[in-house]
């Protein structure tokens, strides 16, 4: 059944190219900023005559399918003035567009008051493009912008708490998220305990999170999907821009290789908080560092080359004798080629890698232990333009994954550690998909596909049988199987159908609803709540099962005062099958058999978010509320019974803000309020292996106090920017301005007096909570040239 439906899908995509009618022209090209000669992403491509267009796909090309004849056109951007160009159609064109910023004067621009109006009309729903500038100007913890701290109060994403980049998405979990930088992979996105993020707001370019009704082309994760897209460089001048904070310092530069031809951007973060420790003489010592490089060539208008890093790390250091670090690294090499008018083809090779290290210096428990996780990629993505009413998105990817659990070494001659090492795992990873978009009518547009994940696990490697799979204290192996490199251990073939649709119901209002299918074949293995760079990664297996996610949605979407304020209400329902967990009490760290702790069950999630956002004007921003709620039941876990997920938040709130105050100042805000989420509190400990252990028997009993914080900032750019070539800013924010206490974990200790002291025998306990960030008042001087 699933190979007759894929093979209808892509038998319908060739159908509909037949249809293209013979006697059209083509008319393509590329949409640049006109002052740095970036493509720009989405950009609207209006038909008057016709009433239909097209949207600049994700590397700035479009493509219409006419009838010979004269048409106006309109290309129209967010931010950026509105040109209309008269076309004669007598053959098939090639029409590159360089739009202006709104702030450029230019006698063949047509300003208007419109504002894009996707919102309403895009097919697209449970998405949210993050506006960079917006980021740049909002409160930011020491000064530095960050798009996950934008994410996280986002309507449908909660976040994972202060001292953390994570964020959960519709009732999934933290690793349910995929995240790229330039299609490459990241498996932890946080620097300096999530005080920042990996990703650096000058070379973004764009961005978008998907959390719902996701394209076909996207898949390995069942939650969201997060695409950072850097920006190419500026081929036209040399620029840059540089930024001092209190913990960190940045700077990035930019420029031509070859005017109009090819273009580099670097850009470098370094924090400084080990230095100043240093100078202080102390022995703790913590800093990342992270860079951003890339490069673009045009060949030709038919031929482009594209190729990106990112290298990042954190490094800590107690007094010598404990310390850990952990990095991502990325590199992306494109390929865009024009097959011919309307066939535009993106071809990647990626390669990810994710490594961490934790060393303990003692003469008698001294150790060191590694782990990594790398995968390769190759990639083939194609875009049909049939006509303006039909597009067709197919392609295949293949991903090879070599996991690394874990290596424990001796660091010290009387260390009691020997060398250990977990079994290495590997997989391939299929995917063949299609997507259609059909423009039925003005009020009606659908899209529809489906993706065929095909994953192996393969050799080198042994696989254990179990006397009972699912014994996990007096563990029996009855046999092993034994599998050389790359042969086949276990195939999980699973087809992932998704739809959406688009009704409108007026030119300011419409209906939109969607159905997708997710599934996921790399499982965190963590028994804890909040991700950490220290848990591992396995892959689909002998003994576990891909995970599922079925998703509906349906939204309401309206737009007021000619498209300045945009409103959307959606409500979701989320299945998931084989979701992954551990059993109670299970020895997750370095442990052989850990298959035996596996348990998977089923989760469910669902709920409302409400969102009104303001883009134009002095005063711009969102508001959001989400009210939610997220169960599990899995077997052997929580006596068998549901209990809340451990990111079940019923109510969250967020507000942000800017206001521009005069040509010199710029204020901003950010207001966020969530329900305390659950958490386990152990309720007795006993000794394993002489390691005190906590004993679970009520998973995520107990709710934190609710969680609610007030960010404020205020940017100064001088009046004397306009007549220099070096324009500065100043950047004053306060974080948490009113000194909330916000509950990060709770913790589980021996009651004790005020001074320390043990009351009783030392069997009686008590509950603690931890707190991380007071009021923190920060400044950052940025300069660009």
């Amino acid at each position: 059944m699933k190979k007759i439906y894929l093979f209808g899908v892509f038998t319908l995509a060739f159908c509909l190219s037949a249809f293209a009618q013979e006697g059209n022209f083509t008319l393509n090209g590329y949409v640049k900023d006109l002052d740095n000669g970036e493509e720009l992403i989405g950009v609207t491509i209006y038909v008057e005559e016709t009433k239909s267009g097209a949207i600049t796909n994700v590397y700035g090309f479009y493509a219409l399918s006419l009838p010979p004849g004269e048409y106006n056109i309109l290309y129209s951007y967010m931010g950026y003035q509105t040109i209309r160009q008269q076309i004669d159609l007598t053959k098939d064109m090639v029409f590159n567009v360089e739009l202006p910023s709104s702030v450029t004067e230019m006698d063949e621009v047509v300003i208007t008051g419109e504002a894009i109006d996707a919102n309403v009309t895009d097919i697209k729903m449970s998405r949210n493009d993050l506006n960079i500038q917006q980021v740049q100007r909002l409160p930011a913890l020491f000064g530095e912008p960050d798009i996950i701290k934008t994410i996280q109060m986002l309507p449908g994403v909660i976040s994972a708490g202060e001292g953390t980049s994570s964020f959960f998405v519709r009732g999934g979990s933290a690793d349910q998220n995929l995240i790229l930088i330039d299609e490459a992979p990241i498996y932890d996105p946080s620097h300096l305990f999530g005080l920042f993020s990996v990703f650096n707001s000058d070379v973004i370019k764009d961005s978008k999170l998907y959390k719902g009704g996701i394209p076909a082309q996207y898949g390995g994760r069942l939650s969201s999907i997060l695409d950072v897209r850097t920006k190419d460089g500026n081929n036209k001048k040399f620029g840059g821009t540089a930024g001092i904070g209190l913990l960190a310092s940045k700077l990035m530069v930019e420029g031509p290789i070859r005017k109009d031809k090819s273009s580099f951007i670097v850009s470098g973060r370094r924090s400084y908080v080990d230095l100043f420790l240093r100078a202080a003489d102390q022995d703790n010592f913590v800093h990342f560092y992270d860079v951003n490089a890339k490069a673009s060539w045009k060949h030709n208008n038919n031929n482009r080359f594209f190729a990106a890093v990112y290298l990042g790390r954190d490094v800590f250091e107690f007094e010598d004798v404990f310390g850990f670090d952990w990095g991502n690294a990325t590199a992306t090499f494109r390929w865009n080629h024009l097959f011919n008018d309307r066939l535009f083809s993106n071809t990647s090779v990626i390669a990810s890698n994710f490594d961490y290290k934790m060393e303990l210096d003692d003469n008698v428990q001294g150790f060191i232990w590694k782990s990594n996780l790398q995968e390769f990629s190759f990639k083939e993505d194609l875009n049909y333009f049939v006509n303006p009413s039909n597009a067709l998105d197919f392609g295949y990817h293949v991903t090879y994954r070599r996991f690394e659990p874990g290596r424990l070494s001796p660091n010290a001659q009387n260390s009691i550690f020997v060398d250990t090492e977990l079994q290495h795992q590997f997989a391939l990873d299929h995917a063949l998909y299609a997507n259609h978009e059909w423009k039925a009518s003005e009020r009606l547009t659908l899209a529809y596909g489906a993706r065929l994940s095909i994953f192996q696990n393969i050799g080198e490697q042994d696989v254990y049988l179990y006397d009972d799979p699912k014994e996990n204290v007096d563990i029996e192996r009855i046999d092993t199987l034994s599998f050389d490199a790359f042969e086949n251990i276990k195939t999980y073939i699973n087809l992932e159908p998704r739809v959406s649709l688009r009704y409108l119901l007026n030119p300011t209002s419409s209906l939109k609803a969607s159905y997708s299918r997710m599934v996921q074949n790399t499982h965190l293995i963590s028994s804890g709540t909040v991700p950490i760079p220290f848990n591992t990664w396995n892959p689909s297996d002998y003994y576990l099962e891909p995970q599922i996610a079925d998703q509906w949605a349906v939204g309401y979407f309206k737009n007021l005062k000619n498209n300045s304020i945009e409103l959307s209400s959606e409500i979701y329902y989320k299945d998931i099958q084989n979701v992954t967990d551990f059993a109670d009490n299970a020895q997750v760290f370095f442990n052989n058999d850990l298959s035996t702790e596996y348990r998977q069950g089923d989760s469910w999630s669902y709920g409302l978010e409400l969102m009104a956002q303001k883009k134009e004007g002095v005063l711009t921003g969102f508001i959001s509320y989400t009210w939610s709620k997220a169960e599990r039941k899995i077997p052997d876990v929580n006596q068998d019974k549901a209990f809340f997920a451990n990111y079940d938040r019923r109510n969250a709130f967020n507000a942000v803000a800017t206001y521009e105050l005069n040509d010199k100042w710029v204020l901003g805000a950010n207001f966020t309020y969530t329900t305390g989420r659950p958490t386990t509190v152990p309720s007795a400990r006993y000794a394993y292996e002489g390691y005190q252990v906590d004993y679970i028997t009520e998973r995520n009993g107990y709710r934190l106090p609710d969680y609610h914080r007030l960010d404020l900032s205020a940017t100064l750019t001088p009046r004397k920017n306009a007549n220099r070539k070096w324009k500065s800013s100043w950047t004053f924010s306060i974080y948490n301005a009113y000194n909330r206490s916000n509950a990060f974990s709770i913790y589980t200790r021996v009651k004790q007096d005020d001074d320390g002291n043990i009351i009783g025998d030392g069997n009686e306990k008590e509950a603690r909570m931890i707190y991380l960030f007071p009021i923190l008042p920060s400044v950052t001087y940025n300069i660009k040239f």
